[in-house]
């Protein structure tokens, strides 16, 4: 097989755009090594007015010819195509302090909630939050809610009750349990007290919380 041959074959399975992502990228790079055209094609051993056409996106060119201007740039031929048809994303992006703050039934009682991120489908998976807690004097009640909870401290010391049992968390302890069984803090031993609370409903979940 020709390169001509090959060309065609490799235009014909491309999809839309490709050569204007190979183009740029191309382009990127040798820029990026501040280096001419004549230098690159020179290196990879084609012509200037072929490089220039790859680079405008003006031609589908052959593999082969395409790993010769990787070689002449010192990358692998993987390495071109590593950001091509990348799905865009949607990160939710929250500052620091810029949680939005929640009112819920643990607000009026010394806590403050700062819901971190927040589900887009018509269904929640999950609420992540930054839960803060300063009145050491306060007496707080206990919460029960469906899925799973996990809690990660960052700051302070509490004494946490699940179920029966109490657990004394410091900075860097964690502590998972089921919502579901009553729960919440027993004394808060070392204000300020700040820790992460990351709660997975299950897939039947309505988007009701029963006692918090």
């Amino acid at each position: 097989m020709n390169q001509e041959e090959r060309s065609s074959i490799l235009a014909e399975s491309e999809p839309a755009g490709l050569e204007q992502y190979i183009g740029r990228t191309i382009r990127d790079l040798r820029l990026k090594n501040r280096l001419t055209i004549a230098d690159v094609a020179a290196k990879a051993c084609i012509s200037r007015g072929m490089l220039s056409k790859v680079e405008n996106g003006q031609t589908s060119t052959s593999l082969d010819t395409l790993n010769r201007i990787c070689q002449a740039f010192g990358i692998t031929l993987s390495r071109l195509f590593k950001q091509y048809n990348i799905p865009a994303g949607g990160a939710q992006h929250v500052r620091k302090g810029e949680g939005m703050e929640v009112v819920r039934a643990g607000t009026r009682m010394g806590h403050t909630y700062r819901l971190l991120a927040y589900d887009l489908g018509p269904k929640k998976v999950f609420e992540p939050f930054l839960i803060s807690m300063d009145d050491q004097s306060e007496v707080f009640g206990t919460f029960e809610h469906p899925g799973t909870e996990f809690i990660y401290m960052l700051e302070g010391k509490i004494e946490y009750r699940h179920g029966q049992h109490t657990y004394v968390l410091t900075p860097g302890d964690s502590l998972m349990f089921d919502g579901n069984i009553v729960h919440g803090p027993e004394q808060l031993i070392d204000v300020p007290i700040r820790f992460l609370a990351l709660i997975i409903y299950g897939e039947d979940y309505d988007g009701s919380l029963s006692s918090e």
